[in-house]
């Protein structure tokens, strides 16, 4: 049986919902960029700059840089559970499996703070 330690949502509910809604919002940012660049097709890099310097631009690609994070923790946490299991590494599973989790979550909150270093310039 898999333990829910390291699974930071409540259910398998709202894991699947954080998936679905998660890809949601990387849709509709995935398709409001395509839809800008189409609308400007010589675009440079001082407008581009320009466009992602508004606070509602910035804030956009934010909730993006969470959803992708929300998208990627359920998503490795459920490929962890589903193939790190005793019957495939024997009794050393469980210590696999929570190497393997805590260094997706290390590297997640690391690309999470690299996004908001480059969102807000800080």
């Amino acid at each position: 049986m898999v333990t829910n330690v390291t699974n930071f949502s409540r259910s398998g509910l709202f894991d699947w919902m954080a998936q679905r809604v998660s890809a949601v919002v990387l849709a509709a940012y995935f398709i409001f960029l395509l839809g800008y660049l189409v609308v400007h097709p010589g675009l440079n890099y001082a407008q581009w700059a320009g466009f992602f310097s508004g606070n509602l631009m910035r804030i956009f690609s934010l909730l993006a840089l969470v959803a992708v994070s929300v998208h990627a923790w359920v998503g490795m946490w459920t490929i962890s559970t589903d193939y790190l299991t005793p019957m495939a590494l024997g009794k050393y599973a469980t210590v696999v499996r929570f190497l393997f989790q805590a260094a997706c979550g290390i590297a997640m909150f690391a690309f999470f703070v690299w996004g908001v270093q480059i969102l807000w310039g800080i």
